[in-house]
């Protein structure tokens, strides 16, 4: 394990005892989510915020200018701290960390759903109903489009796969018949 993971799962702990103790995990969470998405979705924000030569006031200033007021005391304060000691580039992991801590504090599991295409709010419903009853978790779903799929769908709960793509089928038929053929 680098030694940015090890770091990044220290603030995520910290980060959700402070909204664990406040009741708002799950806000804290989205405002995260919200301020890494923002800070790193753009090089040119990301090489000035970690910027060496750039001051750390004149930093805090762009970032707490356009953030401030919308994100809860913790968040401001910990992309504060990340900013101050040059630590900025592990914001994608610290994410990370929080949405695994919160989660299985929640009993909440991740579900990355991928199909051919974006699946409304009913579907996402079932797809979480029918895994969580098979994991014994309530299912966050994510939905990711994926073109390359031929039809059916993949989903990815933590480390495991099941995949009811057609190519994952068809697949598993042709290893069937080769075993027979044996």
């Amino acid at each position: 394990m680098s030694r940015d993971t090890v770091v990044a799962k220290r603030y995520a702990k910290a980060l959700y005892e402070i909204a664990a103790q406040e009741g708002r995990t799950l806000e804290v969470e989205q405002e995260l989510k919200a301020a890494v998405q923002a800070l790193t979705s753009d090089k040119s924000i990301l090489n000035f915020i970690s910027s060496p030569s750039v001051a750390e006031s004149a930093k805090w200033q762009v970032i707490g200018g356009s953030l401030e007021g919308r994100l809860s005391a913790p968040v401001i304060s910990l992309l504060k701290m990340l900013v101050s000691r040059g630590r900025t580039e592990i914001l994608s992991e610290l994410l990370d960390s929080y949405i695994n801590i919160s989660s299985a504090a929640l009993g909440l599991a991740n579900a990355v759903v991928y199909t051919t295409y974006a699946l409304n709010e009913q579907e996402k419903q079932q797809v979480a109903e029918e895994f969580g009853a098979l994991v014994q978790k309530k299912i966050r779903v994510e939905n990711v489009v994926d073109t390359s799929l031929l039809g059916g769908m993949k989903v990815v709960i933590g480390d495991k796969l099941y995949d009811g793509s057609l190519a994952g089928k068809l697949e598993r038929l042709e290893k069937s018949f080769r075993r027979q053929a044996l």
